[in-house]
C-alpha cells in the first residue's frame, strides 16, 4: 500500500506542478476563475472529509480490538459521509456547467476576455484534479464497503485486521489530497496592491 500511495503522491504531484505553472503564468485569470468556486460547498466538503477520516480511524481502532459491530458502523458513517462529499461535487459540477464554465464547448467566459484563456485551464485543472479526486473517493467507498462485508462475517479479529487498517490509509490519503485541492482551488486571494 505504501509503494501504492508513493505512485499516487507522484501522480498528483504532476498534476500540482502544472497547477503552480498555470498559477506562476496565468496568476490573474486563476483569482478571477477561482472566484466561481464556492467556497462555502468546498469548506462542507473539507469539514465531510476530515470528519470521515476521524470515523476511519474509529474503525481501525475497533477492528484492533475486536469490535466488530462498531466497526461495521464506523465503516458505514465513513461511507456515508464519501457519499455526501460525492453528491457536494456533484452539485458544484452542476452549477459550473449551468454557468457555462465547463471547460471546452460549454466554456463561455464573460469576465474580462484576455483572462479568457487561463481561466479555462483553471478550470480544466479543476476539473481534473478535483473528477480523479472524486474517482479515488469512488474507489475508497467501494473498499469500505468490501471490509464491512468482511467485519461482517466476523473476518477481522484484534490478531488480524491488516484490510481495514490498509484501506484506512487509502482513505486518509484521499482526504490530505483534498486537504491541499481545497487551499489551492478554492481560497486564491487576489493579490493586494
Amino acid at each position: 500500500m505504501w509503494a501504492f500511495l508513493v505512485t499516487e503522491v507522484m501522480f498528483f504531484g504532476g498534476l500540482f506542478l502544472a497547477y503552480t505553472f498555470l498559477r506562476w503564468k496565468h496568476h490573474d485569470a486563476v483569482v478571477a476563475a477561482s472566484g466561481h468556486l464556492d467556497w462555502i460547498l468546498g469548506g462542507v466538503n473539507t469539514g465531510v472529509l476530515l470528519v470521515s477520516s476521524l470515523t476511519m480511524a474509529m474503525a481501525v481502532h475497533a477492528a484492533q480490538e475486536g469490535k466488530r459491530k462498531a466497526t461495521v458502523n464506523f465503516l458505514i458513517l465513513t461511507m456515508i459521509l464519501g457519499a455526501v462529499f460525492l453528491g457536494v461535487k456533484a452539485f458544484e459540477y452542476s452549477h459550473k456547467w449551468h454557468d457555462g464554465l465547463f471547460p471546452g464547448f460549454n466554456f463561455h467566459w464573460i469576465e474580462n476576455p484576455a483572462y479568457a484563456g487561463g481561466a479555462e485551464m483553471f478550470l480544466f485543472l479543476y476539473f481534473v484534479m478535483t473528477g480523479l479526486h472524486g474517482l479515488h473517493m469512488v474507489v475508497g467507498i467501494g473498499l469500505v464497503a468490501w471490509i464491512i462485508k468482511r467485519a461482517n462475517r466476523g473476518d477481522f479479529t484484534p490478531e488480524y485486521n491488516i484490510p481495514v487498517e490498509i484501506t484506512g490509509l487509502y482513505w486518509h490519503f484521499v482526504d490530505i489530497v483534498w486537504i491541499f485541492l481545497y487551499p489551492l482551488l478554492y481560497l486564491i486571494q487576489p493579490p493586494h496592491h
